[in-house]
């Protein structure tokens, strides 16, 4: 395939396709190689520092990874990633509206124009909050309903933030975390009964909204301070009257059908999300919290609550009464989810999926166009391949996804829908959302089980903004430790989250972002156009995308056609491992008390001890033994799925996982329980990382209940690791 009409007019437009220059190539790799007549299913990979295997019948040509790396490479520079994001940013496309049922029906039409196995869609009706344009939100002094403070777009908003009126003082209140809150009381300011006016930054906007509820706040108001973006002169900044959207449910997907999919005609329990706010939430302007800020009493903040809205210091309140009124309406609304795929030739029923966002509430280019681009060029790429004789051995399933900007609703609802299958086949997922905020830094929120590969790509892929050098050089130039500069953990505000922590998927999503952990400043409002991207970007817009692109296709590559699945099982030893020495700080508290960790571990011993064994077996074994190598792959895959606990229930508790979900369940919430032993109890440190109802007090028959679950789950995972049940070989 050519790069004949690009961008999105080359996606959305039927176009003839010119292979001659393809052929060429082919021909010449046959001329090198020798023997590949079609390709097909005896194309094989060998890579040049993992082994790959024959298969029996083969008896033609070989195709070695830098012959494979280069035939993607030279596809892939033949899209235009710069005109398909600049036109997929132009098109309007909120969730349930018409323009995103348009650009649904094009991009369908695209993926049919492209050499698929597979091309469908996905329908979900979901309940979606939107502003009621009759009764827009307001914000007033208490006991002056007519001296409204402006707030400035009534289309900005929360989505899921709880309805009506709250009435209340202000208390500033930083980040709105939880150490925030609990250091508030602490000055002696109570935020119990007041208003928060907290700042956009480092947890979600849900999370902010969930803590202030916990401290018995009457709601919220979130806005960007110029403090948390970069004062760089030569970069645009975010203007002073933009409020920025985020929504406040506190999980993912549709919050009223919690662990069941919205299809049409599903019938539900009458019952809703709990992580849904019961106070009400609503973004605002610099602007009007500059304004809010000057009327606060009280003492002065720390020096590092400080910002830069007013000449004089920020004070913590309280100040006067204000009165919120939140009036969104909830409706019933279809989204669509739409489907790509390559089947694979050895291993079809093992899917590697990769995935974006397509909705935005505004131009979305970082938030969505930038990862759709990605997402069309790769499919592109791929299908061109396939064209050339490539098959992977597993099929590749490309997704394009829709209501993202409401929590990954269309993603999850996907899973709730297929999770009793996807467990089974899914291998992995890779989310291009959020791909482009910067390009100072490169950051991938990844599972354990995907770190030791991402180091093996990142060695491929030239770094977009230091010449000469790989990604791999460029975040490890001031670092040994290169995984503590990149590697970070899933945020259930990415889609990726729920494949990990909901259905046992082992799932990365690759960012680039700006130096020092300076926030992108236009993401989710009307200001994330092409141009301000561009701009923040100094014109690197496109190398920094096509670097993402490089880096996801050669991952793809080798989890679709490496003939041994490349995940590190034995990585979860360490996670583990740095999880008890956590605890191991209160040995000593357990021990006066008649308790002990070592069933925790001996689980672990057992886990390391499987993981060791599966290594062996697999280095001993015969490469070419088509049936020994799925059977490995199987347990392999599966053993992100071992984690999720089996003492739960997906539809009380949907974030199973014990190191990444929320719950009891979880090792988070054995250590902030633990934690209790020591201090007259925390409740703001046990909802900060566990996301489970407040407890005061250390109680041992539930410590002792949540240690057995979760060293069973543990001891599980180990078991199902050694493979069949006469090759467990545990000291439990």
């Amino acid at each position: 395939m050519t790069g004949m009409g690009r961008g999105l007019g080359h996606w959305f437009t039927p176009a003839a396709q010119n292979f001659s220059s393809d052929l060429a190539f082919l021909l010449g790799y046959v001329a090198f190689r020798g023997s590949c007549q079609a390709c097909g299913d005896d194309v094989l990979v060998v890579s040049e520092d993992v082994n790959y295997e024959t298969s029996p019948d083969s008896h033609q040509g070989t195709l070695y990874w830098s012959d494979l790396q280069a035939m993607f490479l030279r596809h892939l520079g033949e899209g235009s990633l710069e005109d398909t994001i600049r036109q997929t940013s132009l098109r309007k496309r909120v969730a349930g509206s018409a323009g995103m049922a348009a650009l649904a029906q094009d991009l369908r039409a695209a993926l049919l124009r492209q050499k698929l196995d597979h091309v469908w869609t996905d329908t979900h009706y979901v309940g979606l909050q939107f502003p009621n344009r009759a009764h827009p939100n307001t914000l007033h002094w208490a006991g002056e309903p007519g001296k409204q403070l402006p707030l400035e777009d009534p289309d900005v908003y929360c989505p899921y933030s709880a309805t009506g009126n709250a009435t209340g003082e202000l208390v500033y209140a930083h980040y709105g975390r939880p150490e925030d809150l609990q250091h508030l009381r602490a000055l002696g300011v109570e935020p119990t009964g007041r208003l928060l006016l907290v700042r956009l930054g480092l947890i979600s906007f849900a999370q902010k909204v969930a803590s202030a509820q916990d401290f018995g706040a009457r709601g919220v108001l979130i806005y960007p301070d110029p403090a948390d973006f970069s004062q760089d002169p030569h970069k645009p900044g975010l203007s002073s009257h933009r409020a920025v959207y985020g929504h406040v449910h506190l999980g993912t997907g549709d919050p009223y059908t919690p662990g069941f999919p919205s299809f049409n005609q599903t019938q539900f329990p009458p019952v809703q999300s709990s992580g849904l706010p019961s106070i009400p939430a609503q973004p605002i302007s610099a602007d009007i919290a500059s304004l809010l800020l000057r009327k606060l009493e009280g003492p002065v903040t720390p020096q590092e609550w400080q910002g830069r809205l007013s000449s004089s210091p920020y004070r913590l309140g309280p100040g006067p009464g204000l009165q919120l009124g939140v009036n969104n309406n909830r409706v019933s609304t279809p989204i669509n989810n739409i489907f790509g795929c390559i089947e694979g030739r050895s291993e079809p029923d093992h899917y590697v999926v990769i995935g974006a966002q397509r909705d935005a509430w505004g131009p979305g280019t970082a938030k969505s166009a930038v990862g759709t681009a990605i997402l069309l060029e790769l499919v592109r790429t791929f299908s061109s391949m396939v064209s050339n004789g490539f098959r992977p051995r597993r099929s590749l399933l490309f997704i394009s996804w829709d209501g993202g900007d409401f929590g990954s609703v269309g993603s999850t609802e996907w899973l709730e829908g297929y999770l009793s299958l996807l467990h089974l086949k899914a291998v992995v997922y890779v989310s291009l959302d959020n791909a482009v905020l910067g390009d100072d830094k490169f950051h991938a929120k990844t599972s354990p089980l995907l770190i030791s590969l991402i180091e093996n790509i990142l060695k491929q892929v030239d770094s977009p903004n230091h010449s000469g050098q790989t990604l791999y050089e460029q975040v490890a130039f001031n670092n040994h430790s290169w995984d503590a500069e990149v590697i970070q953990p899933l945020p259930m505000d990415s889609s990726a989250y729920s494949f990990t922590a909901f259905a046992g998927v082992p799932a990365v999503e690759f960012s680039f972002v700006e130096q020092d952990g300076q926030a992108y400043p236009f993401l989710h409002t009307k200001e994330d156009t092409y141009d301000n991207l561009h701009k923040m970007l100094q014109g690197r817009l496109p190398a920094v995308a096509q670097a993402v692109a490089q880096l996801t296709g050669q991952l793809l590559i080798r989890l679709s056609h490496d003939h041994l699945l490349p995940l590190d099982f034995g990585r979860y030893g360490d996670v583990v491992l740095r999880h008890i020495s956590s605890l191991n700080e209160f040995s000593g508290d357990l021990k006066a008390r008649g308790l002990t960790l070592q069933w925790v571990y001996s689980a672990r011993g057992d886990y390391i001890r499987a993981a060791e064994k599966l290594r062996k077996e697999i280095y001993s074994s015969e490469e070419s033994d088509e049936r020994l190598m799925r059977m490995y792959n199987v347990r392999i895959m599966r053993v992100e799925f071992y984690f999720l606990s089996q003492y739960v229930s997906p539809a009380d508790s949907p974030f199973r996982h014990i190191f990444l979900g929320r719950g009891d369940h979880t090792l988070g919430a054995l250590l902030d329980h633990v934690r209790l032993l020591r201090s007259s109890g925390s409740k703001a440190l046990r909802t900060a990382s566990s996301g489970v109802a407040p407890v005061l007090t250390f109680e041992e028959s539930h410590f002792r209940r949540q240690l057995a679950l979760l060293t069973w789950t543990l001891q599980g995972a180990a078991n199902a690791l050694s493979g069949d049940v006469w090759n467990t070989d545990n000291n439990f």
